[in-house]
């Protein structure tokens, strides 16, 4: 039976990251050094050939997609984009430790949403439902080998919702530019709406991190 493989990645880095920003909905352009990286892990390290790319529509996704896959098309999916901050949105978490509302938000134990943000149900609804219809495309269209450009948030939602190993999302947490490679078959995607993650993104970025 015929395999595809996604290939997860997480957007370069932003000015929002560097100064440790909550960035979610805001479209923020990579940074100069958030480039720069790019540059450096492809000098580095082998990104796989794929088809086709899938890209979160917000800045920073598609050109990180634009410096990883140059003349590949891009199919922009909303779906893909990272959740709403709400109040939070654009702020430090140093300049936030006073505020009640900020204490509840880092509770696991309490389920406070931040005002205007997206709800996190509907955020893992959103990301999970995203995540099996890259698959299906791809077993429509015959694609094989495809990747995803979005964000931190939105690979550990779909990852700890719908991949195995079954783990916690702060497991499947990756840095900027790297990610992970899934993969699937159209048994597993109808029996049990899952896929198998098989390595971190791209090849050889996992040894360096042993190291």
């Amino acid at each position: 039976m015929k395999t595809y493989r996604l290939h997860l990645l997480r957007h370069g880095l932003t000015a929002g990251n560097l100064e440790g920003r909550y960035i979610g909905s805001t479209d923020l352009p990579l940074c100069p050094a958030g480039k720069e990286q790019l540059f450096k892990l492809k000098e580095d390290f082998s990104y796989p050939t794929v088809q086709m790319v899938f890209c979160s529509p917000l800045m920073r996704a598609k050109e990180t997609a634009e410096i990883l896959y140059p003349g590949v098309k891009l199919y922009e999916l909303q779906d893909l984009r990272e959740a709403s901050f709400g109040e939070f949105e654009g702020k430090r978490a140093e300049d936030l430790v006073g505020s009640a509302a900020f204490r509840r938000w880092m509770d696991p134990q309490d389920p406070y949403q931040p005002e205007g943000g997206e709800h996190a149900n509907v955020f893992s609804a959103r990301t999970r439902g995203a995540f099996l219809k890259l698959f299906e495309f791809m077993m429509k269209a015959d694609v094989t080998e495809a990747a995803a450009v979005t964000h931190g948030g939105v690979i550990m939602s779909m990852l700890a919702q719908a991949a195995l190993p079954q783990r916690p999302a702060s497991l499947w947490a990756c840095d900027p530019g790297c990610g992970w490679t899934v993969r699937c078959t159209p048994a597993m995607l109808m029996r049990d709406e899952m896929a198998e993650a098989v390595a971190i993104a791209p090849a050889g970025y996992g040894e360096k991190l042993k190291n």
